[in-house]
Order: C-alpha cells, then sequence, then structure tokens
C-alpha cells in the first residue's frame, strides 16, 4: 500500500520533529518515518544553552550572536507546539570566573558573580521525553514506525520504501536521520555529505537526588533538574557509534555530580546517543542540492537549542520561500 504526504521527514529525533511540527503548522501534510525506541534527542538533558556552549567552546562573537537567535525562537515556538519552555537560567563552577564573565559579556550574555563560578539567566531548557511527545502531537503530522530501506527519485517525485515492503511517493524529502550512514539511494554529492557527519557518542545518567534551582555546570561535568530527580552527564566520545553503557565512566560522573551538589543519590541506567557533528560544529539545514530533498542533520551538542532555527530554515526551503539571514550558516553545500 501506499501514500504520497505532502512531504516525508526521515527521522524522529528533534531535528526531525521541529522541522515536521514547523510544516505542518503552515498546513502541510507531513509524514515522520522512525523506528522508534531510543534516539539521541532522547538521550539528552534538553539544554538550549547558548551562554554555557559559547563559553565551553571560547565561541567567536557572530556564532554566540547566532546561537542567541536561535534561542529566541523557542518562546513562539514552545507555545504553537505546547512544549513547556524553562527559563531558569544556569549556574556555572570553575577557575577563573571573574575571566568567564568577562568573556560571556563580551559575547553578549549576561552573567553576574555567584559563590564559586557565575550565574546567568540566558540558558534555558526543556523536558525532553514530554517535549518530543508534543512535538510528534502536532497538526498535519503523522509519525509512522518503520524503517527505510532505500529512497529513489524520478523527475517529479521520491520514491521511498521500507523495510516491510511499505510504499510511499512524496514530491519532499527531508533527511534527519542523525549521524547514520547513508541510506541507499541517495545521490552520490548527499551521500558524501552524510559520511563525512562525524560520530560523537555521548552518555549521562539519571540520578534519583535532590534537585539544584537551575542546571549546574563545571567544565568537567553538568547536573540538571528532571523527573524524578537529575541527570548527570555528559561524555563526549568522537568517532563512536556503539550504544553499550560505560558503567565505570557513568560512576565517575555520578559521583563529580553528586559532589557538586553535596548530596547522595541513586543512579539509574545510563542514556547513550550518537550525535552528529560537521567540521564547524554547526548542522546541515536546507536544501541538498538535489530537487525536492532536502536535510536536517548533525547539529552536534545543539539539537533541542537548534530546533526551531533549523526547521524554519528548512521550511522556508521547502516552500521555495526568501532564507533566513541564518541560513547560510546551515547551508548543506558550504562544504562542497
Amino acid at each position: 500500500m501506499a501514500s504520497s504526504p505532502d512531504v516525508i521527514i526521515i527521522g524522529a529525533g528533534v531535528l526531525g520533529l521541529c522541522t515536521a511540527a514547523e510544516l505542518g503548522a503552515r498546513g502541510h501534510a507531513v509524514t515522520v518515518i522512525d523506528p522508534g525506541g531510543f534516539n539521541a534527542s532522547s538521550a539528552a538533558a534538553g539544554m538550549i544553552a547558548p551562554a554555557l556552549e559559547c563559553l565551553s567552546d571560547e565561541a567567536t562573537p557572530e556564532r554566540a550572536a547566532l546561537l542567541r537567535r536561535a534561542r529566541d525562537l523557542w518562546p513562539a515556538f514552545a507555545e504553537t507546539h505546547g512544549l513547556t519552555l524553562i527559563r531558569d537560567g544556569v549556574d556555572w563552577r570553575g577557575p577563573d570566573p571573574e575571566d568567564a564573565i568577562a568573556r560571556m559579556k563580551a559575547m553578549g550574555f549576561a552573567a553576574e558573580a555567584a559563590p564559586g563560578g557565575l550565574t546567568s539567566p540566558e540558558d534555558w531548557r526543556v523536558e525532553v521525553v514530554s517535549g518530543l511527545k508534543a512535538l510528534a502531537r502536532s497538526a498535519g503530522v503523522t509519525i509512522v514506525r518503520g524503517s527505510v530501506a532505500s529512497l529513489f527519485a524520478d523527475a517529479r517525485r521520491w520514491r521511498i520504501q521500507s523495510g516491510d515492503g511499505r510504499l510511499w511517493f512524496t514530491p519532499t524529502v527531508v533527511l534527519a536521520t542523525g549521524a547514520a550512514p547513508p541510506l541507499p539511494g541517495l545521490p552520490d554529492q548527499v551521500a558524501a555529505a552524510v559520511s563525512a557527519i562525524e560520530p560523537v557518542r555521548g552518555q549521562l545518567t539519571p540520578v534519583a537526588a535532590q534537585s539544584p534551582p537551575r542546571p549546574l555546570r563545571t567544565p568537567a561535568v553538568y547536573v540538571v533538574p528532571d523527573s524524578g530527580g537529575v541527570v548527570i552527564g555528559a561524555t563526549m566520545e568522537r568517532g563512536r557509534r556503539d550504544l553499550e553503557p560505560d558503567l565505570d565512566e557513568s560512576a565517575r560522573r555520578v559521583a563529580a555530580g553528586l559532589t557538586l551538589l553535596d548530596a547522595e543519590g541513586v543512579a539509574g541506567t545510563p542514556r547513550v546517543g550518537v550525535r552528529g557533528a560537521t567540521a564547524d560544529g554547526l548542522p546541515l539545514a536546507g536544501p541538498s542540492g538535489e530537487p525536492g530533498l532536502h536535510l536536517a542533520l548533525a547539529p552536534f551538542r545543539n539539537g533541542w537549542l537548534l530546533g526551531p532555527l533549523v526547521a524554519r530554515t528548512v521550511a522556508d526551503a521547502v516552500e521555495g520561500g526568501a532564507p533566513s539571514p541564518d541560513a547560510a550558516a546551515l547551508d548543506p553545500l558550504r562544504f562542497a
């Protein structure tokens, strides 16, 4: 049996679902194909954190401004799609807080001294499980469980086949498959771009413990309030795709996080996900260079932060509209 939605999105991580929600709100019939289960967006703390990400990466003022603009899309996006945006700020502890405050202010972020570090109102967050569910319930969006085996294009449309033989036909495909290898049937140029995405394995651990009033971060560990306690993370292991939890590393991170809280807690099962990263750390979002094929891939650590910006960039391209000023920074062809 075949169906023909306006847009098919392959992948139900945060970039795929944000893009689906944006297109659905614009009146498109969108089908999202995904095998279900855990993904990298689930194995995240839901941080919308331009300030601390820029502090950690020693970003340029231009990168900081882009990430701040991405964050500023969240209030309207969350209200439209029924997500709860938690604007509780962030506390940071680390060496030389005066220098850290100066660097944050130089990048345009508010920050002030706090015991052992600084505090800033600039970083927000969402709860990932309820957030993904809300996006999946967006108007105009249909979620189909299945794995895509291949996709092929003719002169007018794309044909997508699942592993169990189901077929879909559509004029527009959005590839949102995270750090996965290229799907069979992708044009060579697109397959090469997908193959160049670096997998980055990350692990965090839920812990039943007293929650701090807001996320607490150091250069080595973070503790983020979560349902039932906190999540403590996170590793960043470049080049790894395996999903087996590293219990020793989890124990070390949890111990460091509980020391930071000056609290006791009971650790749960670590969550492991594999994110994609490009050479400049920004996602591939927009037209692929092939008619009707768009990308929403590789946000590195910032999938939740960049979700609405990627969604708007891809939706504008699908509709043939004028690109936003930030679209060039995300252009999938910028490395070609």
